[in-house]
């Protein structure tokens, strides 16, 4: 895995040119320890991180064509290279054993639909020193990020926003429209940032930016939903078992060992599962667990461990740690995150980085096959509308009433409760469904007065119901905007490797592929997961309720974290309303509501645009 970092701009001196370059690459080396290269021409920068996984003796970049006109900066994995190197070997004489080359010589002799043929993840620039063009592309799902500023026929793209900061003539201004979706769903929207002047290249696009400095779109894969004909059990249980298994096989692809990260839940469990009977041996796992109990799941990766006798590393958090979400926050992620999960990702990462250079993870089995409680929550909502008004607003108000305990959504009838309730009043606020909701209309209303109306637009409209678009919706967007930059970023803050087996393409379309109905029955989710596996995994790790990777930031906020915050709230210039802000704060302090998310999202804010 790499930090790739590009910079056209005629108008600056070389010197000017090569120290900038030289600036934005040292903000990557996280991204890229074990090598960092530049190529230079006249106007044109491009520079690489290495962080060595496939054929570590050679392999390195920025890798040139034998005639010099291209040019390629690469960062990710591409799992079938060497299938497609002996494809291309005919027509190409390769001098190294990665997949660096096999990517620069298919879109030298066959183009931009070369990138069709790819199975893995990337980001990567190709320059064109005879056309004078770039070429971006990204892979299929949005796992390896890339950033681009345009501006004429100036550009510059890198892999992380504060390393393509450094290459910009002047300091990028917050765009306010993409602030009120911050705070409406706890990320920006594909393609948008924190900036007026930066944007994201989208996933499943290449972009090509000519002499001109016009700039073009193509969108080479898209996720087209369908219902297959009816398959036996027998059937569906052989598709998904041999499309995951074949998944997890490809992304043992490395020279160097691979771990998997284990929370004890269904996802990295049945990971593990899988690797063990490629006959890893000796495979190491890595699981973070809590002091405060209602959050930990570290007894779970256990039961697992005890079954599977990996080698097994845990970590426990037990205080908050500031500096390292300042740091996350400032030199990583760049803009606004909200997801407080990001912080036990960095520590399990870093945990991990000790023993391996890569480790696989769940990622992306909750959006495939329906395993998030939301969507739970939405096919009980469509049954509780049907109810009396007035029987529906007293029972909302009474639990209202109820205090909110500061313990995992997973433990508390009373926690549930509440969050259901909080769900209604977002209802309408979540159509069109979009993602998850951190605020009502109402809500935002309070918190950004006089930017509340203002947004972006996001993919189209698809003729699904109700579950199944939530399912469509975050795979597009809610999982690359927040679950793979978490991972991507916390992951590589360390410099470890994260592969997602889950996220193979022929993997997704196939769980795509099927009804809502093989996925979900009455309160049961991830049917298609339970019945490729059934008989083979421990009846455990089935039985188990769902919980997810968090943190305890409601506890937190009510100490010295919520001091810092009060602090920031006074001293910070921002849109947020100072006066609901503190409010929120109060009543959070006193036991009055939970407002824990919130509150994250205020502070995580406040740390980014103090460095504004």
């Amino acid at each position: 895995m790499c930090g790739i970092i590009l910079l056209k701009h005629f108008s600056l001196p070389q010197e000017k040119l090569q120290h900038r370059l030289e600036h934005g690459l040292s903000r990557l080396q996280h991204r890229g320890p074990d090598a960092s290269n530049s190529s230079f021409r006249s106007g044109i920068a491009i520079g690489h991180t290495r962080l060595s996984i496939i054929d570590i003796a050679s392999n390195s970049q920025p890798l040139e064509d034998p005639t010099k006109r291209f040019t390629l900066t690469y960062n990710g994995e591409v799992y079938n290279y060497r299938e497609l190197k002996q494809q291309l070997s005919t027509q190409w004489e390769f001098l190294t054993n990665g997949d660096t080359e096999v990517i620069l010589a298919g879109l030298i002799l066959q183009g931009t639909k070369f990138i069709n043929k790819l199975e893995g993840m990337w980001a990567f620039a190709l320059w064109d020193n005879r056309e004078q063009s770039l070429l971006l592309s990204r892979d299929r799902i949005g796992k390896k990020p890339l950033y681009f500023s345009h501006s004429g026929k100036n550009i510059a793209c890198a892999s992380e926003i504060p390393a393509l900061t450094a290459l910009l003539d002047k300091p990028p201004t917050e765009d306010l429209s993409s602030t009120a979706d911050y705070f409406r769903y706890g990320f920006y929207l594909p393609g948008y940032t924190a900036y007026n002047e930066i944007q994201e290249v989208l996933p499943g696009h290449n972009y090509i930016i000519n002499a001109q400095g016009k700039l073009s779109k193509h969108q080479y894969w898209q996720l087209n939903p369908h219902r297959s004909p009816n398959k036996s059990p027998k059937e569906a249980k052989e598709e998904i078992h041999s499309e995951l298994h074949r998944a997890i096989k490809k992304r043992m692809v490395a020279d160097v060992e691979v771990g998997a990260f284990l929370s004890g839940g269904i996802d990295s469990s049945l990971i593990v599962h899988h690797l063990q009977s490629l006959d890893s041996k000796n495979l190491k796992t890595f699981t973070l667990g809590f002091s405060s109990k209602s959050f930990d799941e570290s007894s779970y990766a256990q039961e697992i461990v005890d079954h599977y006798k990996t080698e097994h590393y845990l970590e426990v958090i037990k205080t908050w740690e500031g500096n390292l979400l300042t740091d996350l926050i400032s030199n990583h992620v760049g803009q606004p995150f909200a997801d407080p999960s990001l912080l036990p990702t960095a520590k399990v990462s870093q945990l991990a980085a000790k023993h391996v250079k890569v480790a696989l993870s769940g990622d992306g089995a909750d959006e495939l096959f329906s395993g998030y409680e939301r969507y739970k929550a939405r096919s009980i909502m469509q049954w509780y509308t049907r109810l009396p008004k007035t029987l529906r607003r007293n029972t909302e108000k009474l639990i209202k009433y109820i205090p909110e305990p500061n313990v995992h959504h997973s433990r508390s009838l009373i926690k549930k409760a509440h969050l259901f309730v909080n769900l209604m009043e977002r209802s309408e606020s979540e159509t069109p469904y979009v993602a998850p909701r951190f605020q009502s209309d109402t809500e935002l209303a309070k918190l950004l007065p006089g930017i509340h109306s203002q947004g972006n637009s996001t993919t189209k409209e698809v003729a699904l119901g109700d579950i199944e678009k939530m399912m469509y919706q975050d795979t597009l967007i809610y999982l690359p905007q927040d679950i793979l930059q978490k991972v991507d970023r916390a992951s590589m803050a360390n410099s470890l490797e994260t592969r997602a087996p889950f996220l193979d393409h022929h993997l997704i379309e196939s769980a795509f592929s099927y009804p809502l109905s093989a996925h979900r029955g009455g309160n049961t989710n991830k049917k298609l997961l339970h019945l490729s596996h059934e008989g083979e995994t421990p009846n455990a790790i089935w039985k188990r309720k769902k919980q997810g990777f968090s943190v305890p930031i409601s506890e937190w906020f009510k100490s010295e974290m919520g001091e810092h915050l009060e602090s920031l709230i006074r001293e910070t210039d921002s849109p947020v309303s100072q006066k609901h802000a503190l409010l929120l704060l109060d009543r959070h302090r006193k036991g009055y509501k939970d407002h824990g998310f919130t509150l994250w999202q205020i502070f995580v804010y406040y740390l980014w645009r103090r460095q504004l």
